[in-house]
């Protein structure tokens, strides 16, 4: 019998990227019905407008499409929370298209697991998402990010 992966998700399911650990992190659009499989244990919601409840442990960061996160301290803590659940647990980070915010964190998240700052963009756009990471701006962010 195999042991689960790193944060419990399947490594080739919708929306998984992993990190250059091991820790494997969903990453999806909340437009999009929840994938079928296992629910995340703890979910990164990102959004300009406080997200639907879910039956899962969760955490909202203020963040507008398009934009970046109103406060950026809570941001990066909890940021951080995810990254050190995503070692056991199944972790999802979600924003409206799964794409500019979602993107941008993963990204943070690959920093923090030890990616460059200035790689971590094209990281997560070839793991995860092409269009990943959407505005000169959010770029400017991940590049800062740590």
């Amino acid at each position: 019998m195999s042991a689960e992966p790193a944060g419990g998700w399947e490594p080739d399911a919708p929306g998984v990227l992993r990190l250059p650990s091991g820790r494997l992190v969903r990453g999806r659009g909340l437009r999009h019905p929840l994938p079928a499989g296992p629910v995340p244990a703890f979910g990164l919601y990102l959004l300009g407008h406080e997200p639907p409840a879910v039956a899962w442990e969760s955490r909202w960061v203020r963040w507008p499409d398009f934009r970046l996160p109103a406060d950026r301290a809570a941001a990066s803590e909890t940021l951080s929370e995810a990254w050190r659940r995503a070692a056991g647990e199944r972790v999802e980070v979600a924003c409206h298209g799964g794409l500019g915010r979602t993107g941008t964190a993963l990204a943070c998240l690959a920093v923090l697991d030890g990616v460059p700052p200035g790689e971590a963009v094209a990281y997560v756009r070839e793991h995860y998402a092409r269009r990943a990471v959407e505005t000169p701006w959010q770029r400017r962010y991940v590049s800062r990010f740590g």
